[in-house]
């Protein structure tokens, strides 16, 4: 075998490498604390899943944060990334809480790109819950075309200090896109719905598709769902068991004039419900 077949073969490869990487980072990312409850003075590890809800496939390194907030009674704060901590596939650090409240945390990354086939970006869209832009490719005759993708993630965990529930859980982060309550989670009873806030680049997106789930105490999982937004960028979640849960949505637009096709902005927010 000639060197210049074995440096193609080694170069597909690293492509092909590249490629299942970039799938691979571009599923969801949650802030998963150890503990949502606490008592005040205490502390809890806050891991970063970024794949799906229940395991991480890659870590988020120091390099990639544009923020790092912890929100709670005496304000906001921003993380020392020094704090941040990437072991294996799974990113962490720690929430140490003092007075009693319902703190919320916070993490943004800077944009990443991805470049895939187009019948890879396809799957992507369909397993990812991004139909509007299926349906636009479909439409246009668009999905024999591979695309290029610039996304971020903007991800935000509840948790609950002591026993007084506090305002500071409907606190925007301002980030690129993000999930606010509209009241506080930790003041739900089983089978109240939730109404949460779907902002987009600091505005309410309307019409954009939510879904919702998680896992029961028992570590059974609760099953997904979605949603749309109303005309005010308003979801409305029934939280019908107890357990852990998640609330997510992706909005992907389409880009002209770019260095890529797309551009997506991620946003999740996890709490838990006894």
């Amino acid at each position: 075998m000639s060197r210049k077949t074995i440096a193609g073969g080694v170069l597909a490869a690293m492509a092909l490498t590249l490629v299942v990487v970039a799938v691979a980072d571009a599923h969801d990312m949650f802030l998963m604390p150890v503990r949502y409850y606490l008592e005040p003075n205490a502390a809890t590890l806050v891991r970063v899943l970024n794949g799906t809800f229940s395991k991480s496939e890659n870590s988020i390194g120091r390099s990639r944060l544009a923020d790092v907030a912890v929100v709670g009674p005496a304000g906001r704060t921003r993380l020392d990334t020094a704090q941040w901590s990437v072991k294996g596939d799974t990113s962490t650090f720690e929430l140490k809480a003092t007075a009693a409240g319902t703190y919320v945390l916070g993490v943004s990354t800077k944009p990443n790109f991805i470049a895939l086939s187009a019948k890879d970006f396809n799957s992507y869209l369909e397993e990812d819950g991004i139909p509007d832009v299926l349906n636009a490719r479909r439409k246009d005759g668009e999905m024999g075309k591979p695309a290029r993708e610039r996304y971020s993630k903007h991800v935000k965990a509840l948790v609950q200090v002591g026993s007084t529930r506090s305002a500071t859980a409907l606190t925007p982060l301002g980030y690129p896109a993000e999930l606010v309550p509209m009241a506080n989670p930790y003041g739900l009873k089983l089978g109240d719905t939730l109404s949460v806030r779907t902002f987009v680049l600091g505005k309410p997106a309307a019409g954009q598709l939510v879904q919702y789930g998680g896992r029961q105490l028992s570590g059974s999982n609760i099953a997904q769902q979605e949603t749309r937004s109303d005309a005010n960028g308003v979801a409305r979640i029934k939280v019908a068991g107890a357990g852990v849960w998640y609330i997510k949505f992706v909005n992907m637009v389409r880009v002209s004039g770019d260095t890529v096709d797309y551009e997506s902005r991620w946003a999740t927010l996890t709490f838990q419900v006894r």
